[in-house]
């Protein structure tokens, strides 16, 4: 299964036209420990680069952006009970929500895990 990265540190793992999304491991480092996450209803249409889940943390507030065009089929309940689960394991159980892609070929402009380690290096 593919994995994706955004500039925005979100990741997207692509099965078929399904893909998973969360905030990358860099990103909840960055913010601390997380208190409150807001995931799309199911349903919800997404623009790439659109506003798509709201993540809280001791430190702040940010967006999480959607990396693609798309329908959510499914948000990640688990983190309105447990929102240190980003924390915890943010690139597996920490998942935000799941889409149907609207056009695959968006995914040709997101990084892959060695572009997104060098950008990261940059920061």
């Amino acid at each position: 299964m593919p994995r994706y990265y955004t500039e925005e540190h979100e990741w997207i793992d692509v099965d078929g036209d399904v893909a998973t999304v969360g905030i990358t491991d860099f990103a909840q480092g960055q913010l601390g420990d997380i208190v409150f996450v807001e995931v799309p209803d199911t349903g919800a249409e997404l623009s790439q680069g659109g506003d798509a889940a709201v993540v809280e943390s001791v430190k702040a507030a940010s967006d999480v952006y959607a990396p693609v065009d798309g329908t959510v089929t499914e948000g990640n309940g688990q983190l309105e009970e447990d929102p240190a689960l980003v924390n915890s394991d943010p690139e597996g159980e920490g998942w935000f929500f799941r889409m149907t892609l609207s056009d695959k070929s968006q995914l040709d402009a997101l990084m892959n895990a060695a572009a997104y380690k060098a950008f990261c290096d940059d920061l």
